[in-house]
């Protein structure tokens, strides 16, 4: 099963970081308030404006994207953790 986002709406893969001490202690996210990363696995046609035209989409598919920690709607598909966003709830694109 895919999904195929509408509008300026994104699918993200979540990309886990788990943080471990010097001591060995893993810090759990929930512990964590920081912005969370992940892979763009499907991004929709980009957002209609007033005009009738769409606004072509800045984020593609394979990007890695910061995001809000409580930003967009979590979902499981295909026992993937997967996230719905606004390409606006979007903080930024990661580059090598």
């Amino acid at each position: 099963m895919a999904i195929r986002p509408l509008s300026d709406k994104l699918v993200i893969k979540i990309i886990d970081d788990t943080e471990q001490t010097s001591g060995g202690i893993f810090i759990p996210d929930s512990a964590k308030e920081k912005p969370q990363k992940g892979e763009v696995i499907a991004v929709g046609p980009g957002k209609t404006l007033e005009d009738g035209k769409k606004e072509d989409m800045e984020v593609k598919v394979g990007d890695i994207v910061l995001f809000a920690k409580y930003a967009g709607t979590d979902i499981k598909l295909n026992d993937e953790n997967l996230k719905i966003l606004s390409e606006k709830e979007v903080l930024g694109i990661l580059e090598a």
